[in-house]
């Protein structure tokens, strides 16, 4: 076992024992492993050298799946998790075929422009959507057992942390691979791509479908932990988040994703309790620090002063 996957391997450890000796931690770990997968999503494109500040328009239209199949259809959770990311996948593939042929700024926008159609569309059809109140659904089974709150939130939680080491694995996987190293060449010299006979839109169409895929993952999860979604889910201000989460934990290695979305909801968590209508305030302070301390994120921190044999790669 190197470095690396001890640090994985002990973090994993930590979260089980403090969610066991503090049940009350079930609800925001399992928030951050959600948002650790959406951001996941977000830093594969990063990769490309794009920004998306639309993302979480997979992770919403994936909770009204969840929300949706459940009401409709009372199907078990691990169905609801899968037809969720499915459905996530699918809108990625055809949205994909258009993005992938802008850059820079214009895809961030363009991105944006999708998520706001998915945000109003939602606030709009309430007869079918619950309009701004969104949709409550009854807590499903697991594993086709039928279990109280705490039993449940126990199995999604160690659902969530099976798919997050699973996803978190996958996108170094990704990285490594000669797709993913011509998704970082898109960043670097796309036209020299080209001239290899590799086609851009191609690969970055890949890169796309893995990312709206994470931020579905994560956006299931998301709505069976609080059994209820809400346009919200969708807003930019999410998208923003997800970037924001990117930076703060790194972008350059997926570890990053799970380290910033934990610090970003612990530091929300308690901000909101102790700056009552200005927790933002601390989460800004905390990013400009970051920017300046650490700009590769939290990963890069770390990755120097604890982990120096991976962090020439990271």
């Amino acid at each position: 076992m190197n470095r690396l996957s001890f640090v994985v391997f002990a973090l994993v450890l930590a979260v089980a024992g403090a969610t066991a000796a503090a049940p009350w931690l079930k609800t925001p770990v399992l928030l951050a492993l959600a948002n650790g997968l959406s951001v996941a999503g977000v830093i594969v494109l990063i990769r490309a050298g794009q920004v998306s500040f639309g993302h979480a328009m997979f992770a919403c239209l994936s909770g009204y799946t969840v929300a949706f199949a459940a009401r409709a259809w009372h199907l078990d959770a691990l169905l609801l998790v899968a037809l969720g990311t499915l459905s996530a996948t699918a809108a990625g593939a055809l949205i994909g075929v258009f993005m992938v042929r802008y850059r820079g700024i214009f895809f961030g926008m363009l991105n944006l422009a999708f998520s706001m159609v998915l945000f109003s569309v939602l606030g709009k059809f309430g007869g079918i959507t619950g309009g701004t109140d969104g949709l409550r659904f009854d807590r499903p089974s697991f594993g086709f057992v039928a279990m109280e709150r705490e039993g449940f939130e126990t199995a999604l939680l160690g659902l969530a942390l099976v798919l997050a080491l699973a996803a978190g694995w996958a996108v170094q996987r990704y990285f490594g691979s000669v797709n993913g190293q011509a998704l970082a060449a898109i960043k670097t010299n796309e036209t020299r791509l080209e001239y290899l006979g590799i086609s851009a839109k191609r690969v970055f169409w890949g890169g796309y479908l893995l990312s709206a895929t994470l931020c579905g993952l994560g956006g299931s999860l998301f709505a069976l932990t609080q059994g209820l979604v809400t346009p919200e889910m969708g807003y930019w201000v999410r998208s923003g988040e997800v970037v924001f989460i990117a930076i703060l934990g790194g972008s350059a290695h997926a570890l990053g994703a799970f380290i910033g979305a934990f610090v970003f909801e612990f530091v929300k968590l308690y901000a909101a309790s102790l700056l009552t209508g200005a927790w933002q305030l601390a989460l800004g302070l905390v990013l400009i620090v970051m920017v300046f301390v650490a700009p590769t994120g939290i990963f890069g921190l770390v990755a120097k002063r604890l982990l120096p044999a991976a962090g020439g790669k990271a």
